[in-house]
């Protein structure tokens, strides 16, 4: 099995910034995509970022400039930088990866336990 474990979330005013991380342990595997989803209140959940195991990225149109995803292979680990935040980036942002188990012949979607970014003044 394997869990992820997000970091990074918190209170910050209009035009601040944070850094988001995800790290993936447990069973052996193999990553092909990680990404980060978020669910505003009364709203359904989104894709915000998503980057491959070719570091390939795409990014919602609502983030593009702002926020940029990437991944440190050997720590198993993605990251997101937000920039510019915006009160409508207030959300709950939840890590997401697809991939391969050693004892699996296909590859699984795994998710974080969610954490909680508030853009506000």
């Amino acid at each position: 099995q394997v869990q992820l474990v997000e970091s990074g979330g918190g209170l910050v005013q209009p035009g601040g910034s944070l850094r988001l991380s995800c790290a993936a342990s447990g069973s052996r595997f193999s990553i092909y995509t990680m990404g980060w989803y978020r669910q505003a209140p009364g709203k359904q959940r989104e894709l915000v970022a998503t980057i491959t195991s070719a570091t390939s990225t795409n990014y919602a149109d609502s983030v593009k400039g702002r926020f940029t995803i990437s991944r440190d292979n050997p720590k198993n680990t993605v990251y997101l930088q937000m920039n510019s935040l915006k009160p409508e980036d207030t959300a709950v942002y939840y890590c997401n990866a697809r991939l391969l188990v050693l004892t699996a012949t296909t590859p699984n979607n795994f998710w974080g336990q969610g954490t909680q970014v508030t853009v506000s003044s």
